[in-house]
């Protein structure tokens, strides 16, 4: 009796909860529209920042503060640096070979680190390798402080 009156719940909650779902979809797409024209002149107006410009870095030395053209500029610096490396492949590396290290090899790190991963069971029976793939995801959008990362906990 008990299992058919969880089993009813269940079903109720999950049939309104799609049906407030698709009503709420239906509803709210007719606000969203794409201006092709405005789009095209955005992408005109924009200027190439994959170089590093000395008048954009000097104007971020100079004033101590970030304007905007100089925010681009740091963020395509640093996505340069940590360019070559993917975060979703480090992600996935770990993921299947974290207790051997291999993630932290493509990051770039020295061979003692990853050979300790080996040597400890999987860095600490497999704790230092699931700390690692939590940071990982949480941190994907920018990798570079994890490149090249001399330490053993590498957070």
């Amino acid at each position: 009796m008990m299992k058919k009156a969880l089993l009813s719940l269940a079903l109720a909650c999950s049939v309104s909860i799609f049906s407030f779902a698709s009503e709420t979809t239906v509803a709210n797409t007719d606000a969203y529209f794409v201006n092709d024209s405005q789009v095209e002149n955005m992408f005109a107006a924009s200027a190439d920042i994959s170089e590093a410009s000395p008048a954009l870095l000097a104007e971020l030395d100079a004033s101590g503060t970030y304007t905007a053209a100089a925010k681009k500029q740091q963020n395509a610096v640093l996505s340069v640096k940590s360019g070559d490396k993917s975060a979703v492949l480090a992600i996935v590396l770990d993921f299947f070979l974290g207790g051997l290290g291999i993630h932290r090899a493509y990051l770039g790190t020295k061979t003692f680190t990853w050979v300790g991963y080996i040597l400890t069971c999987g860095g600490i029976f497999g704790i230092v390798p699931l700390v690692d793939f939590v940071v990982l995801i949480i941190n994907a959008n920018d990798i570079s402080e994890y490149v090249d990362n001399t330490r053993f906990f590498m957070w």
